[in-house]
C-alpha cells in the first residue's frame, strides 16, 4: 500500500480514527509516504478529545463509541473540517446515516490506496479552495460576496449562512450546495449540473447523495420551501415569507 502510485499529493494534516491494527498501520505507512502528517487514535473518546486540526479518516466500528455520534460531534465542533468515513459498513442506510451525520465523504471497506488518496484530494479541495491552475486557489482575490435573498443572507466570503438573522450551521457540502443553487435564485438548476459542481466523479451515488444533502440543507433552513425538487427536471432555490 505504502508504494502506490497516486500520483502528485501536497501533504495534509490527518486524523486516523482506526482500531483495527492490520488496517492502520499500511495506510499509516501509505498516507506517511505520500507526505502526510497522520496521528493515530483507536477509541472515539480520543478522537473528540485530540484537539487537532486536518482531515479526518473515521471508522464507525468503534469499540467505545459508534463513529457515527463521533462524526456528528466533530462536525458540530467543526463545521469546516474534512471528514471521511472508512467503514466496512456498506448498506445504504449506513451511508446515508454517515453523510447525514456530516460526513463529506463515505469509503467502504476492503477499498484502494488510491481511491482512498483521491477522495483526500478531492476533499481538501473543497475545504480549501479550488486550484487555479497558477499556484492560486479559487478563492484568491476574491472580494467577499453576500447574496441577500430576502429572509436568507449567504455570505460567500466567509462561508455563513444566516436566516432572519440566526446563524445557520451548515457542513461544506452543504454551503456549497446551496452556493451554486443561489448563483440563480427562483431559477431551476438541473440535478447533474448541481452535483457535479459540489462533487465529482468519485462520489458515490449521484441521487442519494445529493437527495441525502438537499433534506439536510432544507431541516437547517427551516423551511422545506427553501429548495424546490422540480420532478424530472432540477432543483430551484426558493423563497418562504
Amino acid at each position: 500500500m505504502a508504494g502506490a502510485d497516486v500520483g502528485h499529493a501536497v501533504g495534509v494534516k490527518v486524523l486516523l480514527v482506526e482500531d483495527d491494527r492490520r488496517i492502520a498501520e499500511p495506510l499509516i505507512d501509505g498516507l506517511r509516504s505520500q507526505g502526510h502528517d497522520v496521528r493515530w487514535v483507536t477509541r472515539g473518546a480520543d478522537a473528540l478529545t485530540d484537539g487537532g486540526d486536518g482531515l479526518v479518516l473515521l471508522d464507525l466500528g468503534l469499540p467505545d463509541i459508534d463513529g457515527t455520534d463521533v462524526c456528528r460531534a466533530l462536525r458540530a465542533a467543526d463545521a469546516g473540517r474534512p471528514i471521511i468515513v472508512i467503514t466496512a459498513r456498506g448498506e445504504e442506510d449506513d451511508r446515508v446515516r454517515g453523510l447525514d451525520a456530516g460526513a463529506d465523504d463515505y469509503l467502504v471497506k476492503p477499498f484502494g490506496f488510491r481511491e482512498l488518496a483521491a477522495r483526500m484530494r478531492a476533499v481538501s479541495r473543497r475545504t480549501a479552495g479550488e486550484p487555479t491552475g497558477d499556484g492560486g486557489t479559487a478563492t484568491e482575490g476574491r472580494p467577499p460576496s453576500i447574496r441577500s435573498l430576502g429572509r436568507l443572507v449567504i455570505d460567500l466570503g466567509a462561508h455563513r449562512v444566516h436566516v432572519d438573522g440566526d446563524e445557520v450551521a451548515l457542513t461544506p457540502k452543504e454551503f456549497q450546495l446551496l452556493a451554486v443553487l443561489s448563483e440563480n435564485p427562483g431559477q431551476v438548476v438541473n440535478r447533474q449540473v448541481v452535483f457535479d459542481a459540489v462533487w465529482d466523479s468519485h462520489a458515490y451515488g449521484h441521487t442519494k447523495t445529493l437527495d441525502v444533502h438537499v433534506a439536510a440543507l432544507r431541516r437547517k433552513l427551516g423551511h422545506p420551501d427553501w429548495i424546490e425538487t422540480i420532478r424530472n427536471v432540477g432543483l430551484r432555490l426558493g423563497s418562504t415569507t
